[in-house]
């Protein structure tokens, strides 16, 4: 089955060989179609010496290590992450929602694709729902760092932007980060850079309180290839997804 996933053949047809970006195939589901393309770009790191990554919408730099790539889509459970992953970003909630602080109900803006407004649901939900934020933070910063980097490299982030997204992760057991610290972390890539920094944590956090040992196991084996699934979400967005991408997805606020 997965043999067939990753033929050309498969591939081609499923887009139809269509001269429109946004032309599939009839009945073409997001998760058939993702699953296509995950095993179509695993079938093409085999013959891969190099891969470019894609830091602005004109500009790739080259980098050789396919092999931490081919690591990383070895294993179906990650493979099957990817592509749930993609899926899952085709439709996003967003929108106004009621908070109730004290003896008051607030409106706040909320928005799966907006990373300081879904870190800033951390403060309104119970503990029991953490996790499930976390996850999703991590799932987020993965997909921005992955799917759009020319959008999110250099961007600079608003200071209330920035507070929100450094608050979102615990203080115990590691010592505040300093202005030198932030600044390093930022890094000429700005907002892509912080969102590579946290994207790990926040996995790492959804992984702790989960109560499914499989899925925290999950959790655990992508915070610690962060890297890798960023950057093969880079090599097929820019092999496969890049033309059709803004068809697909909603764009990063």
């Amino acid at each position: 089955m997965e043999g067939a996933l990753g033929a050309e053949a498969t591939f081609v047809r499923t887009f139809a060989d269509a001269p429109e970006p946004t032309v599939l195939m009839p009945a073409t589901s997001p998760f058939l179609l993702f699953a296509v393309v995950v095993h179509r770009g695993v079938a093409d790191l085999g013959d891969t010496a190099y891969t470019e990554e894609r830091i602005s919408s004109r500009q790739r730099v080259p980098l050789l290590d396919v092999g931490q790539l081919r690591d990383f889509c070895a294993d179906d459970e990650r493979r099957l992450f990817v592509v749930e992953h993609l899926a899952s970003y085709t439709r996003v909630a967003s929108g106004p929602v009621w908070v109730r602080r004290g003896n008051r109900w607030r409106r706040q803006r909320f928005s799966e694709v907006d990373p300081a407004r879904l870190a800033a649901m951390l403060g309104v939900v119970s503990e029991a729902e953490h996790p499930g934020i976390y996850r999703r933070l991590g799932d987020l910063a993965l997909f921005l760092a992955g799917v759009f980097p020319d959008h999110e490299t250099g961007r600079e982030l608003r200071p209330l932007e920035l507070e929100r997204l450094l608050r979102s992760l615990p203080v115990s057991g590691r010592a505040p980060l300093r202005a030198d610290d932030i600044e390093q972390i930022l890094g000429a890539r700005g907002s892509a850079g912080l969102l590579e920094w946290l994207g790990p944590r926040w996995y790492r956090q959804a992984a702790a309180g989960t109560p499914v040992p499989g899925l925290s196991r999950l959790l655990d084996d992508v915070a610690a290839r962060f890297e890798a699934a960023r950057r093969f979400l880079n090599f097929v967005t820019d092999r496969y997804l890049f033309p059709r991408r803004d068809n697909w997805f909603p764009a990063p606020n």
